[in-house]
């Protein structure tokens, strides 16, 4: 299907299927089982300048948007989504800058994570705190000219890795949801250390850690945006990246089927192969149908992001949700095909479906998803009335 990419486009989805195949998919195996964090991958994205694609030019970005980022995304999850997650999470990390940082925030932070020099990363959930966010219990209290924080964050995809971290945390429980507040704090701050890396059933070359803050103590030009304003950071940047995780579930997709695809015509069966039974052919069928749909909605979201719209909170959560719910059903019947060989280690997709798992969970499960949508489509339908 032809989407019509520009020729920045197309060459920056070829350069990202180029470092898939040749760095990515001949490790990815191991990177799996060692559990791994991706680091000569993460170099190659950096030398090729593909982690500033979102960010301005003025703070060392290319200047392009939510569309590009997605393409090389994609390109990634088809290869690993271990890998992905871990390009992906850093762009999560600085889009609290990009939107609401002030303007030394910008110049001090975004050129070295533009470059690929730092990583970033962004630390929102709690052990009691995740579909329910507004159930933080990580506090700042402002002291003169900074900030103390206290408390721990769970589950932080590039924990430990990541040189910059975007962190919530309330400033004024009695305010509710105004209550929270967004800040920016290294690595190496006294007071911020990392906690376990959790051994997790997919994605398990990426870092998933702790953030633990104990009386961690920050300047107070550390607070981005205004206080109060931590929920609006949080949402607005999840808002923009849920597409990414969509291009994740259309990319591992898509690897699920190739692979599937690739087997079926050589593996023989009753003096034939197994491509040639309608069976298959159906269940093949069926899953270039899946993505293919995913891949158009997610980059229709895209689009519509860099386009400009306003309000597109909707939109990022249905693309996310039919994405990552096709990448699990792909995969599976990617399994399916190869039948007793999907089952091992020796075949990808049963890391691809491993992987596919937490695509319906991170970054707002897909019920969450479904309650956005769903409370959007009164409210519109409500103003008709």
């Amino acid at each position: 299907m032809n989407y019509m990419l520009t020729d920045d486009q197309k060459m920056i989805k070829e350069l990202a299927k180029k470092i898939s195949d040749e760095k990515v998919i001949p490790v990815r195996a191991e990177l799996d089982e060692k559990e791994e964090f991706p680091w000569e991958v993460i170099k190659a994205l950096s030398q090729a300048d593909l982690f500033g694609l979102y960010i301005p030019e003025e703070y060392g970005g290319m200047g392009f948007g939510c569309f590009e980022t997605v393409l090389v995304v994609e390109e990634l999850s088809r290869a690993c989504c271990g890998v992905s997650v871990s390009y992906a999470a850093s762009a999560l990390g600085a889009y609290p800058i990009v939107l609401f940082g002030h303007e030394e925030q910008k110049k001090k932070y975004l050129p070295a994570i533009a470059s690929g020099e730092k990583l970033a990363a962004f630390g929102l959930t709690e052990a009691n705190a995740g579909s329910d966010a507004s159930g933080i219990q990580t506090t700042a209290k402002r002291d003169g000219n900074h900030y103390v924080l206290n408390g721990t964050k769970q589950w932080i995809t590039n924990g430990g890795e990541a040189e910059i971290y975007a962190v919530i945390a309330i400033t004024d429980r009695n305010k509710g949801s105004r209550g929270a507040s967004a800040f920016v704090i290294e690595k190496g701050t006294e007071g911020f250390s990392f906690g376990k890396k959790e051994k997790k059933m997919g994605i398990r070359s990426s870092a998933t850690r702790e953030l633990v803050f104990d009386n961690c103590r920050i300047p107070k030009e550390n607070l981005i945006g205004r206080e109060g304003m931590g929920f609006i950071v949080a949402l607005k940047t999840l808002d923009i990246t849920r597409p990414g995780i969509g291009a994740q579930g259309v990319g591992l997709a898509q690897g699920a089927l190739d692979v599937a695809l690739n087997y079926s015509r050589q593996r023989t069966q009753f003096g034939q192969t197994i491509s040639s039974f309608q069976a298959i052919q159906h269940i093949l069928a069926d899953m270039a149908i899946q993505t293919e749909a995913a891949r158009a909605l997610v980059y229709a979201t895209a689009r519509m992001i860099d386009g400009g719209e306003k309000t597109f909170s909707k939109d990022s959560a249905i693309a996310k949700t039919f994405a990552t719910d096709v990448a699990m059903k792909v995969s599976v019947d990617a399994v399916q095909i190869l039948g007793g060989y999907g089952y091992m280690r020796e075949y990808p997709v049963e890391k691809m479906m491993r992987d596919a798992k937490i695509l319906q969970i991170y970054e707002g499960t897909n019920q969450i998803q479904r309650n956005v949508i769903a409370l959007q489509l009164i409210k519109e339908n409500s103003g008709k009335n």
